[in-house]
């Protein structure tokens, strides 16, 4: 049985993050051509794969990860939504836009919008709801 479009969306999306924090670069093929990352809570929209390689590589070389709690994610033959609790302790200055200072340690409701386009990420969206915990 052939997977659906919904299937594929949710597995590559899977495959993104469990690899960006790990691997920016074995994440990279799984964008489309003309791929735009927008983080409006930071004001920032990145439309290249060394930009974005450079970006998770900056802020998770940033970051120490404390938690990770997925709430919900489904998709659709064009969309995939992913709805997390992230916890994490700033450890240096590479996460762009962060209003946080090193040591503060911060919970972050993330809220990612894909837009998949023949099996691959053809825009990404991030909301970043950040409130300090330490």
């Amino acid at each position: 049985m052939n997977p659906t479009a919904a299937e594929i969306n949710l597995a590559v999306v899977d495959a993104h993050m469990k690899g960006e924090a790990t691997d920016p670069a074995s994440i990279m093929n799984l964008y489309a051509e003309g791929i735009v990352l927008d983080m409006p809570s930071r004001d920032m929209r990145l439309d290249t794969l060394q930009a974005i390689e450079a970006n998770y590589r900056a802020l998770f070389g940033s970051i120490e990860l404390l938690s990770m709690q997925p709430l919900d994610r489904f998709a659709t033959h064009d969309r995939v939504v992913d709805d997390c609790i992230v916890q994490f302790k700033v450890t240096g200055k590479g996460y762009a836009k962060l209003p946080f200072p090193i040591g503060a340690v911060i919970e972050l409701r993330l809220l990612h919008v894909f837009q998949m386009q023949d099996g691959k990420i053809a825009r990404e969206t991030v909301f970043e709801s950040w409130k300090p915990i330490q």
